[in-house]
């Protein structure tokens, strides 16, 4: 099918940037008489300088309650006849009123026994004693750190619980901010002050417009809203494509040519993004920036010649946008996904929350919540399990709740059809496989169950559980598996299994020593497609070892289609493997179009320099479970080894030998 291109010729012949009067912004008819001398025929203000935008001035209230400099501000404060308390801070003088499960300051309790804290309560609890084992059996928490009564009265103590509640949301509140950042962050300053390259939105095909990009790049033109203007109204101007980076774009008005100081980033996909022409078909003002008003004198003119040939927006851009945010999985919807308690089976899960094609799961029966993106390997459709003979848990849920459905098939993944009738894997046959608790490392790995379909049940040499419990799943064409000696021909460390001691590991030894065969290489997955991305290209990735977290992170090495993502501000030693073609990696800007929360890079302090020294032995570096949120972490040593067999590293999109050949 060929592409259509959309270019500006000849704007006097083309509709979409015609500037002829029946088109202008504000036609004759219906412009007011006091405007119409500030107006030419091209649709533009003339003097429009003149005019300002209206101001309005906010006015906000201080606080009446009277200051008390004796007490510290960080605590909470109420105020009773003249009196001022606080809570106290610890544990001691506490107590709990056996009426109404109210805590608070021992003192501050009626009677001696300290059990009430008011009259009343001690009064209802004698004359209602089944009342009284009703309230407490309803008031089951424990006591809380800052939960204090100040006064005696029934009042004065809710008024204080109250407070005490507010003063606990707060510190919550604050604790998952530090936990998970949430402020926003600036990729165009990011990109622009470190000169960084984003990966292109068409190398990720999984996400929207990532099939219908086209050939938006440098030089495109498009409409903006103009921010150089004191108009009260929004008006309008044309800008053009200095650099992309995903989804953002470094737009420049017209008329600044090399000047840098008004350049902008913007996400294209957003709806203040339009192509040439669509103020004309609009009624919508086109000004030029106030900064460049007198730059030119006929700014149509100028217009004419910079837009004849350039290339702009098609004009359904945005109507594909919208449909490309359409995403068929929809809330209750139960699947099959990974029990990421227990890696060997699947259970059922309920779809919670759709966010630009990331899926929060449910598990029934648990309040655990599970990520991951709709075209995972990691879900599947209602029956999956059965069908190829993996491991299920079974749930107790008799009841279905309303609006409940299971996913339709069709909606997941499809994976490729192989033949098992010829040869094929067996059990104990070795490979080489990433370790899905531990993401950085590719791990010495033996198929321990053949499924049916072309599933595999794989386990890591030396680390694996008696019961089988930490065993993966992967089809035998997943792109995380490999045949042996996949990582010394690429320069790849690869982890041996835990304390093995003869190293440096050898396969052929290792063989010998286990009895075992390695894993046929022509039944490996050897497509390598030409994916686009490029070392030191940035992008925005899942954590998969917490996958609720995505990340600023960057692409370090590109061996055939397999991507080291390292995320950014962080050590090597949380660096992930992952596919070029994986669902958990997004453009830049994928997370502020579809209002996800990205990860900014973690502030990092500059270590002192020093120096690297070779090691002569491997180190298992298997199973560290570890997510982006640990913000406090110890130094990492990086080991290193030097491989004895092997090539360079083929940064490319296939180039280079991808396996070796097994000796007999």
């Amino acid at each position: 099918m060929q592409k259509r291109k959309y270019s500006l010729t000849h704007p006097l012949t083309v509709q979409l940037v015609s500037f002829t009067p029946s088109l202008c912004s504000f036609q004759a008819e219906r412009t007011p008489r006091s405007e119409r001398k500030r107006q030419d025929s091209f649709g533009m203000f003339d003097g429009y300088d003149s005019c300002s935008e209206e101001s309005t001035s906010s006015s906000s209230s201080e606080d009446s309650e009277d200051e008390v400099p004796s007490i510290p501000a960080s605590l909470p404060i109420i105020k009773n006849n003249g009196q001022v308390y606080t809570y106290p801070d610890g544990k001691a003088g506490m107590a709990t009123c056996e009426m109404c499960g109210m805590v608070g300051v021992r003192d501050a309790f009626y009677s001696k026994t300290k059990r009430f804290c008011s009259v009343s309560c001690s009064r209802s609890y004698s004359s209602n004693s089944k009342k009284a084992s009703i309230m407490a059996r309803l008031q089951g928490k424990p006591p809380t750190k800052k939960a204090k009564v100040l006064q005696k009265q029934p009042l004065m103590a809710k008024l204080a619980a109250y407070a005490q509640y507010q003063a606990s949301q707060q510190q919550q509140n604050l604790a998952k901010s530090k936990a998970v950042p949430v402020e926003c962050f600036d990729w165009g300053r990011y990109i622009c002050s470190n000169n960084l390259v984003g990966a292109p939105v068409s190398c990720f095909k999984h996400v929207p417009m990532g099939m219908c990009w086209g050939d938006l790049a440098e030089g495109v033109r498009v409409e903006v809203l103009n921010s150089d203007t004191n108009l009260s109204t929004k008006v309008y101007w044309i800008a053009g494509i200095v650099k992309l980076a995903g989804f953002k774009a470094l737009l420049r008005y017209e008329g600044f040519d090399n000047d840098t100081i008004r350049d902008f980033w913007c996400n294209l996909c957003v709806p203040e993004i339009h192509p040439v022409g669509w103020c004309a078909s609009s009624g919508k003002p086109l000004v030029p920036p106030k900064s460049i008003q007198n730059k030119y004198s006929n700014w149509k003119a100028f217009l004419v010649k910079r837009l004849t040939g350039a290339k702009t927006l098609p004009p359904d851009f945005a109507a594909k946008v919208h449909e490309n945010m359409q995403f068929p999985f929809k809330k209750l919807m139960r699947v099959e996904v990974v029990d990421k308690t227990h890696l060997c089976r699947t259970r059922v899960a309920l779809v919670e929350q759709v966010i630009g094609g990331r899926l929060r799961l449910v598990y029934e029966e648990s309040s655990d919540d599970f990520w991951c993106h709709m075209y995972s390997p990691l879900i599947h459709a209602i029956g999956w399990s059965r069908s190829i003979g993996h491991r299920f848990k079974r749930s107790d849920v008799s009841k279905k709740i309303d609006g409940q459905m299971d996913a339709p098939a069709p909606l997941f993944a499809k994976v490729k059809d192989v033949d098992q009738n010829g040869e094929w894997f067996k059990d104990g046959m070795k490979l080489e496989a990433i370790d899905p608790l531990n993401l950085s490392a590719i791990c010495v790995a033996t198929v321990r169950k053949v499924l049916a379909d072309g599933y595999l049940m794989i386990a890591i040499d030396g680390s694996e559980a008696a019961d089988g419990s930490d065993w993966f799943c992967y089809h035998s064409t997943s792109p995380s598996i490999f045949p042996a000696g996949f990582c010394g021909i690429n320069n790849i460390e690869l982890t041996p299994p835990r304390g093995y001691t003869k190293l440096p590991f050898k396969w052929f030894d290792y063989l010998r020593e286990t009895s075992s065969i390695a894993a046929p290489v022509k039944l490996f997955n050897k497509d390598v497609p030409n994916h686009g991305f490029r070392q030191g290209m940035k992008l925005e990735a899942v954590d998969l070892m917490d996958p609720r977290l995505v990340c600023v992170a960057t692409v370090t090495r590109i061996v055939h289609r397999l991507l080291r993502i390292h995320f950014d501000g962080w050590e090597d030693e949380y660096d992930q493997w992952v596919d070029c073609q994986s669902p958990d990696l997004y453009p830049v800007g994928w997370c502020q179009l579809t209002g996800y929360q990205l990860q900014p890079p973690a502030a990092q302090k500059t270590p002192p320099a020093l120096p690297k020294q070779k090691k002569k032995a491997q180190q298992y570096k298997g199973q560290k479970k570890k997510s982006l949120l640990r913000l406090k972490e110890e130094p990492a040593e990086v080991d290193e080894f030097t491989f004895s067999q092997g090539i360079s590293d083929q940064e490319s999109n296939g180039s280079g030998s991808y396996y070796i050949k097994q000796e007999p």
